[in-house]
């Protein structure tokens, strides 16, 4: 299965989860009807009721509306509360968010196997939490990978080797890859949603209980609402107990799904099927000892809460059974004792030739390593992170230098130009980074355009530490620096549209639904950016109409290329915000066309594969990096 059927099957699965969700409700509602009525039967009420029939509609119709109030109510405040991205989670928790490993070789090791998997993806990396809890769990959350968040226990920090590290990291980049993530959010939000019925019952039937404690002298209207109290208590635990019964069976299938794809990312079966070994030896086992593991027990690499005797509400499958699917001849044995102190093995900066001669320019395989990684980019990804000199890694995970890096990477070679931009930051960067700047400006590490990609997803996560008017400052400056010469390159457009699309879904929530269902309905678009591409690609033994033919011979629709002087980049923008909107199925003809469009030629430079990857990451698609194909 590959990325875009996994993302179509994880848009079903929520419209299945929506009607299951829908049915539940009625049933709450019918149940709370009944037992509003039997009340008012058993009360003698209804003698005193001179319409009855006009009375039970109106009631009936009353209650309904109260219960759906209630239950869609909490359940969309539930959800928007969670739209913030994966940090929510992983503070509910109350996780620790690693910025900086020090010395601590355990913590080091972590952060580079999520940089590796991350940039091996083409996703941007996740900023990474400690969970202070003994027992070896994990969890990826978040509405995508741009505002996704990597959660580890302090217990699998400790236990686990390098190799079963990154067979669970593997597992939740699969989770991350695969549009689990906000599944998991939106159940969730409706399983709180139903949950409040009982809080409401509970509220009640204390109420109740109070008042004929202290003498009320309504003894009867204080034992009807301790009746109401715990009549939606009832039904709202029998609700939930529904709702987890769905909860269970939709996490199941995902959590087999992410255990094949972790040994299909590192081809190392072994590595995650040790880690599931691990853990059958280990005493304190996957429970969490924490309040909030039970509404994000759905979320977790293996089981974090206890379950007793029966397993009907457990969202994983047992141990032996995730073990047997991925050795058969397991003899039944698990692992105890520590594993090797640092079995880390970072390359040199100078084993760092990611391949940059030898790359697949076929569309075909190109978009068929979206969401599907393989060994191969995972080793390429340690070398490009290699390659990558100290200082400038360690300046992409600091809030002030990370800002400092990206306004470096912009600046124009033109000398004047560049002392008008380093007035405007001297003015205008918040206190502190132009100094930062001044000392990366000076360093002997320069940035090459290979290392621009790789540092933007490293800094990515920074980002996220800034507040809402640093953030908004950082893009503002941005976007003066790069309009300083007057002109927008493809290039600098490119890396603006990648750090702010994914920086505005952390910040301010946006995220994108099915709109278009056919490459019909969206061809002006389609028009434009392939348009676009076929001007980039400016070589002279290829001209603009060859190359757009290529990438349109790729699509089944009617389409002509645009002239130069109708296109722009805010057009091409807009189109790119229509495109990210379309049905997954269809994403990958758009997206093969586009690469037959750019490289019509033979040939891939680095600015035409950040433009790639740029519109990739648009579409919800994240591209590895090609070199690593």
């Amino acid at each position: 299965m590959d990325f875009f059927q996994s993302q179509d099957i994880a848009r079903r699965n929520t419209k299945l989860l929506v009607v299951l969700f829908s049915l539940a409700v009625l049933s709450l509602i019918l149940l709370s009807n009944l037992m509003i009525f039997a009340l008012i039967n058993f009360s003698g009420e209804r003698a005193n009721i001179s319409s009855g029939y006009y009375y039970d509609v109106k009631l009936m119709a009353t209650i309904s509306l109260g219960v759906i109030s209630l239950i869609v109510g909490a359940s969309l405040i539930r959800i928007l509360s969670l739209r913030r991205g994966g940090s929510v989670v992983a503070e509910m928790l109350d996780g620790e968010l690693l910025v900086d490993a020090g010395a601590d070789r355990n913590k080091q090791r972590l952060m580079n196997v999520v940089e590796e998997m991350a940039i091996a993806s083409g996703t941007p990396v996740p900023p990474v939490y400690l969970i202070r809890d003994k027992a070896i769990n994990a969890f990826a959350a978040g509405y995508s990978p741009g505002d996704a968040v990597i959660g580890v226990t302090k217990g699998a920090l400790e236990n686990l080797s390098r190799d079963e590290l990154q067979g669970v990291i593997a597992h939740e980049f699969s989770h991350i890859l695969n549009g689990d993530m906000r599944l998991n959010i939106r159940i969730m939000g409706m399983l709180y949603g139903i949950l409040i019925l009982t809080v409401i019952g509970r509220i009640l039937a204390r109420s109740g209980a109070y008042r004929a404690g202290v003498g009320s002298r309504s003894k009867s209207s204080d034992g009807r609402i301790v009746a109401v109290g715990l009549g939606l208590m009832f039904v709202g635990y029998l609700g939930y107990f529904f709702g987890k019964a769905i909860k269970s069976a939709v996490s199941r299938q995902r959590e087999y799904l992410a255990d094949a794809s972790a040994v299909q990312f590192t081809r190392n079966r072994k590595g995650i099927a040790d880690a599931l070994k691990r853990i059958g030896g280990h005493n304190p086992g996957t429970v969490l000892q924490h309040p909030s593991s039970e509404e994000l027990s759905h979320t977790f690499f293996c089981e974090g809460i206890s379950f007793g005797l029966t397993r009907l509400m457990a969202t994983h499958p047992t141990l032996e059974k995730r073990i047997a699917r991925l050795e058969p001849d397991w003899d039944g044995g698990y692992l105890n004792g520590t594993p090797p102190a640092n079995d880390d093995k970072p390359l040199s900066e100078s084993a760092a030739g990611f391949g940059a001669n030898h790359f697949v320019l076929n569309a075909d395989q190109i978009v068929g390593t979206i969401g599907n990684l393989t060994e191969n980019q995972v080793e390429i990804a340690k070398q490009i992170i290699a390659s990558l000199p100290q200082e400038l890694r360690k300046a992409a995970r600091d809030p002030f230098t990370a800002r400092a890096l990206i306004y470096l990477m912009h600046l124009d070679t033109d000398v004047e130009v560049r002392n008008k931009q380093l007035t405007y930051l001297q003015e205008s960067a918040d206190n502190g980074i132009y100094k930062a700047l001044e000392t990366l400006i000076n360093s002997d590490n320069k940035v090459k355009p290979n290392m621009r990609l790789p540092l933007i997803e490293i800094a990515l996560p920074t980002f996220q530490q800034l507040s809402y008017q640093q953030y908004k400052l950082f893009l503002k400056n941005l976007n003066i620096l790069i309009k300083a010469d007057g002109r927008i390159s493809l290039s600098e457009w490119a890396r603006y549209t990648m750090i702010s699309k994914n920086l505005s879904k952390a910040f301010d929530g946006q995220h994108t639904h099915v709109r278009f269902k056919s490459l019909k309905a969206v061809r002006s678009d389609i028009e434009t950016v392939l348009s676009i591409l076929a001007y980039a690609n400016d070589r002279t033994e290829v001209s603009p109409e060859i190359s757009f033919a290529a990438g349109s011979q790729a699509l089944n629709i009617d389409i002509a290329l645009a002239g130069k002087e109708q296109l722009s980049l805010l057009r091409m923008t807009r189109a790119l915000d229509n495109l990210s909107a379309l049905h997954p199925l269809r994403k990958p003809q758009l997206l093969k066309a586009c690469v037959k469009t750019i490289v019509a030629d033979n040939s891939l430079g680095e600015v035409e594969e950040e433009l790639l990857r740029t519109i990739s990451d648009s579409l919800d698609c994240p591209m590895p990096p090609i070199r690593a194909i």
